[in-house]
């Protein structure tokens, strides 16, 4: 019996020794009371209570967390009532403060946020509130960093996550932006067109410079062409008028190899004037120092005949 007894005392001095080890995992931390009053704040490890006489009141996590509170009514500067509604990212930085500062810290956190959002609201008109989301979210995380501070908790980001104004608002602001996308629409149209103009205008303009090139390029081609042609003509004539002298100067220079006398020279003479008159004139005249010649007082007429048989 008495070994019953003891046994059972064992167990019982290893249950309370049990329940007296705590290991505290990491990004916690663990609130001891002695006897009712805080006794210290454990962190990560191993850690031994006294029994009975101490207990752990809170377990805290350290990580960031994230609470999203319903949509709170709110009317801004110029009478328009809206919903918004809020997400608030925080952390426990004290974890003494956050198991005694508070009751509820949530509900403690969600209700600020509503009296915060309903006065920075109040000072907005209906169009900043649209447009001054991240203004809103600064003043809010500053406020409630702040207020939270006594708490043990840090406020790191404060978030609009939905502005809902009433349905009226909603439909005029949904006509407001049609109206706007079709402004933009007309003025992108208008600039197409007018782009489109000017670069048909100077596709115009680059044709008509590029047939004046051409009209000018072809009229010189033409000028050139027409410049060699007279200039191979003028130096044909020039070419026959040089083998026609040559010619002469060869029939010349024959004649005076031949021995010819004065008379057969003058009778040459009388030849080419005979050529010359090509039988179209009647009379010719001869100069004096070939009148003296006997028989040679003809009419050019005459010595045409006379040379044609001859021929």
């Amino acid at each position: 019996m008495s070994a019953f007894i003891l046994i059972v005392i064992l167990v019982i001095v290893l249950l309370v020794l049990m329940t007296s080890i705590r290991i505290v995992p990491q990004a916690h931390a663990y609130v001891l009371e002695r006897l009712g009053g805080y006794r210290a704040t454990w962190s990560v490890g191993l850690h031994f209570k006294v029994p009975i006489i101490e207990k752990v009141a809170r377990k805290v996590s350290l990580k960031e967390q994230v609470v999203d509170f319903e949509p709170q009514a709110v009317i801004t500067k110029d009478n328009v009532t809206m919903q918004i509604d809020t997400i608030v990212f925080f952390a426990i930085t004290d974890p003494k403060l956050y198991a005694y500062g508070v009751e509820n810290p949530i509900t403690a956190i969600e209700n600020l946020t509503a009296t915060t959002l309903r006065n920075i609201i109040g000072d907005l008109e209906l169009d900043e509130t649209l447009t001054s989301r991240e203004a809103i979210n600064s003043q809010m995380r500053t406020s409630l960093d702040i207020a939270t501070d006594p708490w043990g908790i840090k406020v790191k980001r404060v978030e609009l996550k939905n502005i809902m104004p009433p349905k009226a608002i909603q439909d005029a602001m949904e006509k407001q932006m049609k109206a706007e996308r079709e402004r933009r629409e007309a003025i992108l149209r208008a600039e197409g067109e007018k782009k489109s103009t000017i670069l048909v205008a100077e596709g115009q303009k680059e044709s008509v410079i590029l047939e004046a090139e051409a009209s000018k390029q072809a009229a010189i081609l033409k000028a050139e062409a027409e410049k060699q042609k007279r200039i191979r003509e003028a130096e044909g004539q020039a070419e026959a008028i040089r083998s026609v002298q040559k010619a002469t100067a060869d029939g010349i220079e024959f004649v005076k190899s031949a021995g010819a006398d004065d008379a057969v020279l003058t009778l040459k003479s009388l030849e080419a004037f005979a050529r010359a008159a090509d039988g179209k004139a009647t009379k010719i005249i001869i100069p004096s120092e070939l009148q003296g010649i006997a028989g040679l007082t003809k009419t050019i007429s005459e010595v045409a005949q006379h040379e044609k048989p001859e021929a």
